[in-house]
């Protein structure tokens, strides 16, 4: 016969309160439910736990169960408060995937506010490129993503586009650009040397990839991007989001035809369900993501 976890309850219990009576009143049991239990667990133990003469002592024996039921209970109610809590959304890990832009800009004050709510919730975030962002989510490395998708119509993946960022050009503060009246055609920036970056493939369907043809540099990294910006040697375009709020010697300038954006959403996979705590998140940047986009409107 198994012992059961009421039984070892029941014997901690009436060594708490220092007899079976008060025991049976804290437990809101008949004090003879509550013998018979301990009497139970002595029979599938095979020694009495508490001396004949004196109900409320402990045997030799029943002094050296008392720790390891006692360390034992303690391990079931933490597992039992763990499991719960997990299924609450209030333990274990939520992993993003980000756009660096989104990642620097927009999830810092979610987190904030997250974390306040989820306290014991790991956050794992990694930025990587829009199609790096999309391939860990498909390859399950993340629970959720947030940037511009680009398979939109996979039939694997959930988009929710929130919020609209234009794309702009970039140059030197001083630059002659700044003098043309805004908004910019793309056709006044053929002058120009032009750097490449990824999110330049936003204007493949647009008559202004004429000047990533035409680009003699290509740059990938957004920090390398801007250390070349800096020199003075070429202009670029770049979404919005993407421009650091605090840079110095650059400027953002609104590009008027074609005038293109790229939307900024969050999207999971499908088939996959989430977690408790990665679906609080997901729903969480759902709200906050809209009031912004509402803000700026």
């Amino acid at each position: 016969m198994d012992i059961k976890l009421q039984q070892l309850k029941h014997f901690s219990l009436v060594v708490e309160q220092g007899g079976f009576r008060a025991a049976a009143s804290k437990a809101n049991r008949s004090q003879a439910a509550l013998s018979t239990s301990v009497k139970e667990l002595e029979k599938i133990l095979g020694q009495s736990l508490f001396d004949s003469g004196h109900k409320a002592k402990l045997t030799p024996f029943g002094d050296l169960c008392l720790p390891k039921i006692n360390q034992f209970l303690k391990l079931y109610e933490d597992l039992n408060s763990d499991l719960r809590a997990a299924a609450a959304g209030q333990l274990g890990q939520v992993r993003i995937a980000s756009v660096p832009s989104v990642a620097a800009k927009l999830i810092p004050r979610i987190l904030a506010t997250y974390t306040e709510s989820h306290p014991e919730v790991e956050v794992v975030l990694v930025d990587d490129t829009a199609a790096g962002v999309e391939n860990r989510l498909l390859a399950g490395e993340v629970d959720v993503a947030l940037g511009n998708c680009l398979h939109i119509q996979d039939e694997r993946i959930d988009f929710i586009p929130l919020l609209a960022d234009p794309v702009g050009i970039v140059c030197l503060s001083d630059h002659l650009l700044t003098q043309h009246t805004l908004p910019i055609d793309w056709e006044v920036l053929t002058p120009y040397p032009f750097i490449k970056n990824g999110t330049c493939s936003l204007l493949e369907s647009t008559p202004a990839n004429a000047l990533t043809n035409t680009a003699l540099y290509t740059v990938e990294n957004i920090t390398s991007l801007f250390s070349v910006l800096e020199l003075g040697i070429g202009i670029t375009t770049l979404p919005r989001l993407a421009f650091p709020d605090n840079a110095k010697n650059l400027t953002w300038l609104p590009l008027a035809s074609p005038y293109v954006e790229r939307q900024i959403g969050i999207f999971r996979l499908k088939a996959r369900a989430m977690s408790p705590q990665a679906y609080d998140f997901y729903e969480m940047c759902i709200r906050e993501l809209k009031v912004k986009a509402n803000l700026r409107q």
